[in-house]
């Protein structure tokens, strides 16, 4: 599908990249790419599972392509076996479709085309572009020099190139051990730019491939196959973090190169964008996988982890996600986002979708001593008043409820409007009560609140519209059923969280809690609640016909 001029003008560029986009459309470079549309590509490495970070840029690939009728591959840059697993494949494929992208029939991998790059990487070195160097990665390190001071060239960097072809060709058939020998570009050891100076293309590694077994035991680093890997596909504009900035010089030296050998003036444009960067938040895939190996959480899924599984396991829906994207949007410059503002993306789209019930997650028993012992009740409750037509739920009202213990203060303190002694408040879609003590043990905690009820104050009652300042919510003892509630905080103290920072000790608390009927019947996992002045919380999935385990996602309301 090809885009006009007209329809870019309709549609109007939200950020600086869509900008850049357009600008190549007008001047007609997209149309005379090989797809002639607008394809971008998103093409992580499957060495882990991917994370809040890469929401950004799956909903900038993704939504580019779409924005300008264009398309978007799924890559797969698999150019390091031995960090790599057919599992994070899976789990990202299914992370993308959550998110509620599609790829059609193009998925790709980098090793897809590992025969074509190495046919470059050959052609460069007939034309004297590349040479094998037997220098340790160390020593290649040390003569690099520093961005004031060139670097030193290697001993190897001039032998003919018939022995580089015929090293290299060896390096792949298994004749030399890791680290003995590379494949290095040879550019400038002078170039300000330091990855000009003669980088790495081919490493060996011996260790089976995923997709391609042993065929291969060199293989291609990742800024000569990623590159080349967006031009063989036709991608029109490489989009990345920005990290990737100083790498684009060499981006498109390899691009150029590849271009001239085909005898084509077309190479994909590569734009960064800042990385997504949260508070109290580290977001380094190797220190995730190691807290995952390390059993510092349950697993990649953990509701603590900033993975999309482990942000879709606490109950996060997709669209929270694209709103937080779509709040922090796209900039060239690095920032740290708060993370209230993923958590109020959360609250805000599960307060459309979340069914309301009564929870209590520290309960404190109360006793109504003017209301029959045997006396049940149902109360009519809305399921959500977000949503028109969306029900009622019918939940039992006794003698004896369970509240939240933070609702009463023997002693009140100034402006707190909930149950005290000699006070009154309504038990939301029931009765107004009165506190007339309390119970306590030998330790002197409150075991027992004791109240009485207005008879007439229920909803239809002569009393109904009786006003009292405080509201609370309630289940009923003989009814509620137990529950474990996992309420999960920060993961780490420090708001600029660095992999040395201190994890929080109260990243996830386990209580029991209490919850209606109507939350524990046919528990299903992932199913959204809201409880009623608690928070949102959603099943997890280590559910089972004896525990109900309810994950908290967010709180009601954003902490101060």
């Amino acid at each position: 599908m090809e885009t006009s001029e007209a329809n870019v003008v309709e549609k109007k560029a939200s950020n600086f990249v869509e900008e850049f986009i357009e600008e190549d459309i007008a001047a007609g470079k997209v149309a005379n790419s090989p797809t002639h549309i607008v394809h971008t590509r998103f093409p992580p490495e499957p060495n882990g599972y991917l994370h809040i970070g890469h929401a950004k840029a799956i909903c900038m690939d993704f939504g580019a392509a779409a924005k300008y009728g264009g398309q978007c591959n799924r890559r797969f840059d698999d150019t390091n076996p031995s960090r790599e697993d057919t599992e994070y494949v899976d789990a990202i494929k299914e992370d993308i479709h959550w998110l509620g992208f599609d790829w059609g029939d193009r998925m790709y991998y980098a090793s897809d085309y590992f025969q074509q790059l190495w046919d470059l990487a050959e052609e460069m070195i007939r034309r004297g572009l590349a040479y094998v160097d037997e220098q340790s990665s160390e020593v290649i390190a040390q003569q690099k020099g520093t961005p004031t001071q060139p670097g030193v060239e290697s001993p190897f960097r001039n032998r003919p190139w018939e022995e580089s072809l015929d090293l290299f060709r060896r390096m792949n058939k298994g004749e030399f051990e890791e680290g003995t020998m590379t494949l290095r570009a040879k550019i400038d050891m002078a170039n300000p730019n330091m990855h000009f100076r003669d980088p790495i293309m081919y490493r060996i590694i011996k260790y089976p491939h995923h997709r391609t077994g042993t065929k291969w035991q060199a293989y291609p680093m990742y800024d000569f196959a990623h590159g080349q890997s967006d031009f063989i596909e036709g991608i029109t504009h490489s989009i990345c973090t920005l990290e990737f900035e100083v790498h684009r010089p060499l981006y498109n030296y390899f691009a150029q190169i590849m271009a001239d050998i085909r005898g084509t003036e077309y190479k994909p444009r590569q734009i960064e964008f800042n990385r997504l960067n949260l508070t109290n938040t580290v977001m380094s895939k190797r220190y995730l996988r190691n807290m995952v190996e390390t059993g510092v959480v349950r697993g990649w899924d953990d509701p603590r982890m900033p993975t999309l599984c482990g942000l879709r396991r606490r109950g996060y829906t997709a669209q929270g996600i694209r709103d937080f994207i779509t709040t922090i949007g796209y900039t060239k410059y690095d920032a740290l986002n708060d993370i209230k503002l993923l958590e109020n993306a959360g609250r805000n789209d599960l307060n459309k979708i979340a069914t309301r019930v009564m929870g209590v997650v520290d309960p404190v028993k109360l006793t109504i001593t003017n209301y029959p012992e045997d006396q049940v009740e149902l109360c009519e409750m809305e399921n959500n008043p977000e949503q028109e037509g969306c029900g009622v739920h019918q939940m039992p009202f006794s003698r004896e409820l369970y509240i939240e213990r933070e609702d009463f203060q023997e002693v009140a303190q100034k402006k707190f409007f909930r149950l005290t002694i000699d006070k009154e408040v309504r038990l939301k879609s029931a009765y107004i009560i009165k506190c007339t003590g309390v119970e306590k043990d030998a330790e002197g905690n409150i075991t027992n609140i004791l109240c009485t009820y207005d008879p007439d104050s229920k909803s239809g009652m002569p009393g109904a519209d009786r006003k009292v300042k405080g509201t609370l919510h309630w289940v009923s003892a003989k009814h509620a059923v137990p529950v474990e509630a996992r309420l999960y905080n920060n993961l780490f103290l420090d708001e600029e969280a660095t992999t040395d920072s201190e994890r929080n000790p109260e990243s996830e608390v386990v209580v029991t809690a209490f919850v209606e009927p109507f939350a524990a019947k046919d528990p299903e996992v992932g199913k959204k609640f809201q409880f009623q002045r608690i928070g949102y919380f959603c099943i997890d999935k280590d559910t089972t016909p004896e525990k109900i385990v309810f994950n908290r996602t967010v709180s009601l309301k954003a902490s101060k």
